[in-house]
């Protein structure tokens, strides 16, 4: 059985080659373009790892993060945070809210699927 990867983000451009990335390692992936329909699908989908951009139409990633992290039927999925923004506020934010891991974009394709396998075990 395929671990599910929920990807939360706005920009298909980026979304895509991602999307294929992952499909082609093995992976079931479901997408979600703004906070409302990730949360919603997160429910629905209960997926394995759920990779979470931070500038979302409608509620942001941090919001997302916490939401998800406080409830316990999904306290115990990875959250990897994969932003632009870059500063020490942002990382410290995506940490307090309960997110695993933390990467900006642009992202390392080799390196996002060695930390998925690490973090779906």
């Amino acid at each position: 059985m395929a671990k599910k990867i929920l990807i939360v983000d706005d920009e298909d451009f980026f979304i895509q080659p991602i999307k294929m990335l992952l499909e082609r390692a093995g992976y079931e992936i479901h997408v979600a373009n703004d906070g409302m329909s990730g949360l919603t699908k997160a429910r629905l989908v209960k997926p394995d790892l759920i990779m979470l951009d931070l500038m979302l139409p409608g509620m942001d990633g941090y919001q997302i993060c916490r939401l998800l992290k406080f409830d316990e039927q999904f306290r115990n999925i990875p959250i990897v945070i994969v932003s632009a923004k870059d500063t020490d506020r942002d990382r410290e934010l995506g940490k307090t809210s309960g997110a695993d891991q933390y990467l900006t974009k642009p992202i390392n394709p080799q390196e996002l699927i060695m930390l998925f396998k690490r973090l779906l075990g």
